[in-house]
């Protein structure tokens, strides 16, 4: 959510962007998505990844599993063919309350409680993870098409919370409504902050923009800080931390990939930190996902 804005379909031209669709709080997919994140036990605004990794954890050809996904669409969520959805706001407490979600008439219409933070996640949890994954997605792909047939663009920007969900991006892509995605890497608040510099630099001021022919300015999102293989040596000699360089890169993955492989967890750590909340290569937690036990370790 943006302001009042829960949704938004603009057009790109030039300098210029021209709103054509909006869907206003408090309707939203984000925080349809958040109230699960809350019922789930995760933590809102900072855990709805968290939801997102439990969904494939889901049984996709379980009884339950499709019957969280019904329940979550003639209940809860009213979504329309262009993909703007109405909320039965009966069962929400967060546009006058202080909770995310009615725990009772959730725990009547689910017949799970809602899960406690840390407790042990039971395959009722993973399954309900997975229901609203693929909700959202439907929900997304439906405003995919909606913005293509509104603006016969090629090119399709996302940002903001959901535009994090990698799992329904890769989805979108993989469907070829549009030839090719940019997705904002810092879509929250951060990212906002760098749109409000551009809108003033742009619509108050009216400067034009100077192109340089590379299709992504930010060199994809590596624009934090980098260290030297100097700096981390003092580090590690600070820590008296155990250490072994390698010369070959080739040595290093394998041995990171048997580590994996055996059920360990790597922190991985390269080069310019990413900017926003996802991890995208260069400082990341790497975990082998056939492994059940791994998201515990």
């Amino acid at each position: 959510m943006g302001e009042w804005a829960t949704t938004t379909i603009g057009r790109g031209r030039g300098k210029d962007i021209e709103i054509l669709e909006e869907l206003h709080f408090p309707h939203s997919i984000g925080l349809l998505y958040s109230a699960f994140t809350f019922y789930t036990g995760f933590t809102v605004n900072s855990g709805e990844y968290k939801l997102m990794g439990l969904a494939p954890y889901g049984n996709p050809n379980a009884q339950r599993t499709s019957e969280f996904k019904e329940k979550i669409q003639t209940e809860l969520v009213d979504i329309r063919k262009d993909g703007s959805v109405v909320l039965n706001m009966a069962y929400f407490d967060y546009a006058t309350g202080l909770k995310m979600a009615n725990e009772a008439k959730w725990e009547k219409l689910f017949g799970v409680p809602r899960r406690k933070p840390e407790s042990e996640i039971s395959q009722a949890y993973m399954d309900m993870a997975l229901a609203i994954q693929q909700v959202t997605e439907e929900c997304v792909l439906r405003i995919a098409a909606t913005a293509r047939e509104l603006t016969a663009c090629k090119y399709l920007v996302l940002a903001g919370g959901v535009a994090l969900n990698c799992v329904a991006n890769g989805k979108l892509l993989r469907t070829g409504i549009f030839d090719d995605l940019w997705i904002q890497p810092a879509a929250g608040d951060a990212g906002g902050a760098v749109g409000a510099a551009y809108a003033v630099w742009h619509i108050a001021f009216g400067n034009e923009r100077q192109l340089n022919g590379r299709r992504d300015a930010t060199r994809g999102s590596y624009l934090g800080p980098e260290f030297s293989d100097v700096e981390i040596q003092r580090v590690l000699q600070r820590y008296d931390a155990k250490a072994r360089h390698y010369d070959e890169f080739q040595c290093l993955a394998t041995d990171v990939a048997r580590k994996l492989g055996e059920g360990n967890v790597v922190g991985w750590f390269q080069g310019r930190m990413e900017f926003g909340p996802r991890a995208l290569g260069n400082r990341s937690i790497l975990g082998d996902a056939r492994n059940p036990k791994c998201k515990k370790n």
